[in-house]
């Protein structure tokens, strides 16, 4: 595809907003108003649900109780007038097949009446499944044409979100994807299953340590996600960047990362002003977006949210990717996800600071100041500890990805060797009880 030069220096030029009077400047952001607006979270639910059907809605959410099918259709109604409110004409099933992103199909809320007008409509049964064809995605085409269907079903536990276009908007309900005989087809519906046996098994362990106000445990993960920004130009001056997302060839820079002057630098304006409009769009789908800065490479960024809900967290992590990259477009940038892609760079990653919480807010992997005489800790750390020792094998291969694998090694973080650090406190701690008898934690 060729372009001219000017063609060039328009997809270059920086893409300000402007306040009332047509000129660059600040736009004021007031994150307490403006937090979970487009996200039909519980507070939402509270004040448009009766309040029999949220109590039910709640205890699936919050304790892990069987969906009571009989509120679904109140539901549906209070979530459709909700997103009609908010500009939504369609809806959609959204779920996370095995292709590294996220999958659509969008069906109209509307519904011609005899008059030869139309009216909104979505039911109880349109939230609850729905089914995509299942043919075209990976697995599909080992199973048999009349089996390669899909169904996809609400996941109650991760809140609806609007999506806005200039032109409208879209409800986007979280789902799970399986085959019509229970096979999971995408990555939310294993999510689901491991979590829901960590919960049994760590209530199981909480008795036995005379803890019975506990509910429900969960694992929780804060995503760093690290990513590129270049300019459209060079981007579509490369070909292979364009197609594989990565550069496969060229010259190295004659200044890369060597003077490690760009790791935590001053971010430079034009992509400031693009992190500021991410996060507001974030703010506005409640995401808690916490922490941005410059990375080790050129050109190299870093956003992190604070840690949630794993179920949560990993449809807020692919909002992020998606939010980024559509954002970046509109400041003449190109948002760049790969995990390698420049060579002689480093890579981004995606690191997964990850823990086991109660419903009661108790941290079950918290040292505290004395671990030695924390025996609830030293278990559930040592289950950690004999999990990752027995199935490094299957923790190495749901990261073995093309991507990924051309960036462990080196200086990247961390090496492609499964492997665990407790620190010098914790392992002086399990040496002690290896000997016979933890005494004392070294401060």
């Amino acid at each position: 595809m060729k372009r001219t030069h000017a063609d060039l220096n328009v997809l270059a030029a920086t893409k300000y907003k402007t306040n009332g009077n047509g000129s660059a400047g600040p736009q004021p952001m007031d994150i307490e108003k403006i937090f979970g607006e487009n996200c039909f979270g519980l507070e939402e639910m509270n004040n448009r649900l009766p309040k029999e059907t949220y109590q039910s809605l709640l205890a699936t959410i919050e304790q892990g109780m069987p969906l009571d099918m009989a509120i679904a259709d109140s539901v549906a109604l209070a979530m459709k007038e909700w997103a009609v409110e908010r500009g939504a004409s369609h809806f959609t099933h959204w779920f996370q097949p095995m292709t590294g992103s996220t999958a659509e199909k969008h069906d109209s809320f509307i519904t011609p009446n005899r008059g030869g007008g139309a009216i909104a409509k979505f039911s109880g049964k349109d939230l609850i499944q729905g089914e995509p064809d299942a043919s075209s995605f990976p697995s599909g085409g080992v199973r048999a044409t009349f089996e390669a269907r899909g169904y996809t079903a609400w996941d109650p536990t991760s809140p609806a979100f609007i999506i806005e276009n200039k032109e409208g908007s879209y409800l986007a309900i979280p789902t799970a994807f399986a085959s019509w005989s229970g096979e999971a087809l995408d990555n939310k519906t294993p999510l689901l299953r491991s979590m829901e046996v960590i919960n049994d098994a760590a209530l199981r362990v909480l008795k036995l340590f005379d803890v019975h106000d506990v509910s429900q445990v969960v694992s929780t993960v804060g995503c760093e996600q690290e990513y590129f920004l270049i300019d459209e130009e060079y981007y579509y001056r490369r070909p292979d960047l364009m197609t594989c997302g990565r550069t496969l060839f060229g010259a190295r820079p004659p200044r890369g990362q060597e003077l490690d002057d760009h790791y935590f630098g001053s971010i430079p304006d034009r992509v400031l002003s693009c992190m500021l409009e991410t996060e507001k769009e974030l703010y506005r789908l409640g995401v808690p977006v916490k922490t941005r800065h410059n990375e080790v490479a050129p050109s190299q960024y870093e956003i992190a949210p604070i840690f949630e809900n794993t179920n949560i967290a990993a449809d807020h992590q692919q909002l992020i990717m998606l939010t980024l990259q559509r954002i970046a477009r509109k400041h003449g940038m190109v948002c760049l996800l790969h995990e390698k892609p420049f060579a002689g760079l480093n890579g981004s990653g995606k690191h997964n600071n990850w823990s086991l919480g109660t419903d009661t807010g108790m941290n079950l992997l918290e040292p505290g100041d004395n671990p030695h005489d924390n025996m609830q800790f030293l278990f559930f750390c040592a289950a950690v500890i004999k999990a990752v020792h027995r199935h490094q094998d299957l923790l190495r291969i749901s990261v073995a990805s093309a991507g990924n694998d051309h960036r462990l090694g080196a200086n990247e973080a961390p090496p492609a060797i499964i492997s665990i650090f407790l620190g010098e406190q914790l392992e002086d701690v399990y040496n002690q009880i290896d000997s016979g008898n933890a005494t004392e934690s070294k401060q």
